[in-house]
């Protein structure tokens, strides 16, 4: 049988309309990240009156969370058909959050536009990682937070992420992920260093418990020898 392709973007697209139906395990395991992400980040920054770009949104877990925390939100993805779905179900809710089309390599906002850029489920999947980091640099303004999460590269967190999560636990499609793009923390902040970032603490992120359904519920947890998330500020 033919490897399934590797760092496969069309996922996100392939399910938009579904996104927020609760029906796929795998879209509702990204849902039920959103809190425990958040449990972190809160304690990072203050929301309210802040503008923030959620980078990588796919159909809008994490930018309509941040939109009922009182940012003012800004959220862009490649997966057309996922900012479409995300769209919708904004305007049914009468959200005002803006979506974008777009990569973070070429992010299409003007200089220091934004207080906080949010990140989550992405950098392991970009084509050009120094770029991206240099892209949220830019936007950010003087001061500005730049917060994420994303995937250590070593045998135990490919075990954990493709071996379990795609092959066996079905938490995630085949192909979601390519192991060689996983990132090191001390890769990513020697990036975030060499864009002029004060980089922060990094800490765990992962299952805590189980809920009704079945499904994982994530927050911290000790280590980052899988997933991890991080600060970084930027100059004032």
């Amino acid at each position: 049988m033919a490897e399934a392709q590797r760092n496969n973007l069309q996922i996100y697209d392939d399910v938009a309309a579904q996104w927020w139906s609760d029906d796929i395990r795998w879209v509702r395991t990204l849902k039920n990240m959103v809190p425990g992400r958040l449990g972190w980040f809160d304690k990072q920054l203050d929301w309210p009156g802040k503008t923030v770009l959620d980078l990588g949104c796919a159909g809008g877990f994490m930018a309509e969370a941040l939109d009922d925390r009182g940012a003012t939100v800004t959220a862009i993805d490649p997966a057309k058909d996922a900012i479409a779905a995300a769209i919708a179900h904004a305007k049914g809710l009468g959200k005002g959050i803006r979506y974008d089309v777009g990569v973070g390599e070429a992010l299409p906002y003007a200089d220091a536009s934004f207080d906080a850029v949010v990140c989550v489920d992405v950098l392991e999947h970009v084509q050009d990682l120094p770029r991206v980091i240099v892209e949220v640099s830019r936007v950010l303004r003087p001061g500005g937070m730049f917060l994420f999460d994303t995937i250590n590269r070593n045998p135990i967190a490919r075990l954990a992420t493709i071996t379990m999560a795609e092959d066996v636990l079905k938490l995630l499609p085949k192909g979601t992920h390519d192991p060689d793009m996983f990132i090191k923390p001390a890769e990513l902040r020697r990036h975030l260093q060499q864009a002029g970032f004060a980089v922060g603490k990094m800490v765990g992120l992962g299952p805590r418990g189980i809920n009704r359904r079945g499904d994982f519920t994530f927050g911290r947890v000790p280590g980052t020898m899988i997933i991890y998330m991080g600060t970084a500020q930027k100059p004032e």
